[in-house]
């Protein structure tokens, strides 16, 4: 498994990949990706007219894949999708179980992780570095994760329904998200003494 080492996760990783260390290192920082997703799905409001709720998933997922990298990113969330598949109760809400990734807001769940590969590719990139391709690469996850989650709504209750209820109802809190997110990247690097 090699990790770029543009990510702000190596900035702390053993220098031996074959270190028994470094294998324990990327799993606790997995885990504790996992875990931020989990957290930030707790942040929930539902929406009367529409049955997908304003998390802070996203959040959670565009902040791990900055900080980790595709690798890592995508393990985290794929970790986190078991848990919840598992029964453990990390979806929004407290809740888990098969319904909510086969059901109506599935596909914004695994929209995570073609969202999380893509921004964690990006940060390999040193997108993350600046400000604006930080926002831009936040951005392209989000709308990854908003269009998978449509895709699949649409099959409830019609795609011209699904835009309306799955997307729409999101982009000014994305924005914000990106926003919050975006500001906090280029500081963290600056102050782990990584940045440009």
């Amino acid at each position: 498994m090699r990790i770029n080492s543009l990510t702000m996760a190596d900035r702390f990783a053993p220098s031996s990949e074959r270190a028994l260390t470094w294998w324990v290192y990327q799993i606790v920082v997995v885990a504790c990706a996992s875990a931020l997703i989990a957290f930030s799905a707790q942040i929930s409001v539902r929406l009367p007219f529409s049955p997908v709720p304003v998390t802070g998933q996203t959040f959670g997922v565009l902040l791990t894949a900055a900080a980790l990298g595709r690798v890592r990113a995508v393990a985290a969330v794929s970790a986190y999708l078991l848990e919840g598949f598992g029964g453990l109760p990390v979806f929004a809400g407290a809740s888990a179980g098969f319904i909510h990734l086969f059901g109506p807001t599935g596909g914004y769940l695994f929209g995570f992780l073609p969202a999380a590969w893509l921004m964690g590719w990006l940060t390999e990139r040193g997108w993350n570095h600046h400000w604006q391709t930080a926002a831009l690469s936040m951005l392209i996850g989000s709308a990854v994760i908003l269009a998978a989650g449509a895709m699949v709504l649409g099959l409830f209750v019609g795609y011209a329904r699904a835009i309306q209820l799955g997307i729409l109802p999101f982009l000014a809190g994305d924005v914000l998200k990106i926003a919050v997110a975006t500001m906090m990247l280029p500081v963290a690097h600056r102050i782990l003494g990584n940045g440009n």
